[in-house]
């Protein structure tokens, strides 16, 4: 009689060591398994500005989710083509989210998440969206306005800019900073020509340096007497650092890349925004929608200022970031006018985020005009 109690004695046993073994493998299969996010890149990483700026948001995301997520990127996806070749692969892979970095992925992704809407899609800089794909976008305008603002409150009336391509993006953060260098040159007294405190060059490119360099020295050589750069590159914030004209850099700290003379730089922080939107995905509560962050979400900031911007202007700018940072965003409230004199935005009405994505025309103040 006791062989039978030791039989199921043991098969008690071994049914409560395989009971206990499942149990625990439970947690560790969940935790291990990540949420795969993919990010599809135009520029190399090493760019200096633009696709720099979003690999440094990638490693913040990385850093702040930690084993959670599973990353992989492609660099240098310019072209239509290239772009819907390399998203509907990481959709065939089965990623949970795919993020385009730039206008020109919009169309490629929209495309390819109706043939995939399992999988979601995130675009930046673009304006279309499905069920299944949002866009998002950081307040360049933020940034920009408080840029013009710093130059105007140090009483540069005159400024040259490199411009890049004629997307609402770039007219729209020209337009930011034109305006924020009025109100700045408005309360410094200086006194200038409201039809001309910004001149515009087009690169018709993100990132061209021998071009920007060129450009430069040409604006510094029609005696403007403050450089805008907006490329993906420094260089342009460089060849005016040479010329012995000061600079405002774009995208990523200037000066960090040689251009001693960057009075300050604008910046994207894509990390806050991708990260809360890959938190969405992990939470399942991600739904389609078009973000739009400011210094309120940490989407876009200042650099250092340099040596040569004064501490009071400083405290000023700084003070003036704070509101906005609390939603008091005055970087398009009116009244506004455009380079024929017609009001666009009335006094006290802010201009929506919608025209601001669509935004095709200029501010007063603006010399220059949109390509064809």
């Amino acid at each position: 009689m006791r062989a039978p109690k030791i039989s199921a004695v043991l098969l008690s046993l071994a049914a409560l060591a395989l009971f206990s073994l499942t149990t625990a493998a439970q947690p560790a299969w969940a935790a291990a398994k990540k949420t795969r996010v993919a990010f599809v890149l135009l520029e190399s990483i090493n760019d200096q500005g633009w696709t720099t700026a979003h690999h440094d948001g990638i490693e913040y995301m990385k850093k702040s989710l930690g084993n959670q997520v599973e990353v992989s990127y492609t660099e240098n996806v310019l072209s239509p083509t290239d772009a819907e070749r390399v998203i509907r692969n990481y959709a065939r892979q089965g990623y949970d989210i795919i993020f385009g970095t730039t206008f020109s992925h919009m169309q490629p992704m929209y495309k390819v998440a109706a043939e995939f809407p399992n999988v979601k899609f995130m675009n930046c800089s673009g304006f279309k969206t499905r069920p299944n794909m949002g866009t998002y976008m950081v307040r360049v305008e933020q940034g920009e306005y408080l840029a013009g603002y710093m130059a105007g409150l140090m009483g540069f009336k005159d400024v040259g800019t490199v411009a890049t391509q004629p997307i609402p993006e770039v007219v729209r953060g020209i337009n930011a900073f034109t305006l924020g260098l009025e109100r700045g040159l408005t309360e410094s007294k200086t006194k200038f020509d409201p039809n001309k405190v910004n001149t515009i060059v087009w690169l018709k490119s993100w990132r061209d340096a021998v071009n920007e360099t060129t450009l430069a020295e040409v604006l510094v050589a029609q005696k403007h007497d403050l450089i805008r750069q907006m490329a993906d590159t420094s260089d342009s914030s460089k060849a005016a650092c040479l010329k012995g004209v000061p600079a405002v850099g774009y995208g990523t700290d200037a000066a960090k890349y040689g251009a001693s003379c960057a009075l300050t730089s604008t910046i994207f922080q894509w990390g806050p925004v991708y990260t809360d939107i890959v938190k969405q995905v992990m939470a399942g509560t991600w739904k389609s929608e078009q973000i739009f962050s400011g210094f309120e979400g940490g989407g876009v900031g200042l650099a250092s200022f340099g040596k040569a911007v004064p501490k009071a202007v400083a405290a000023k700018v700084l003070a003036l970031k704070a509101k906005m940072a609390k939603g008091d965003d005055m970087s398009f409230v009116g009244p506004i006018v455009d380079q024929a004199g017609v009001e666009r935005v009335k006094k006290g009405q802010k201009l929506p985020d919608q025209e601001l994505l669509a935004m095709r025309w200029f501010v007063k103040g603006v010399f220059g005009k949109l390509p064809e």
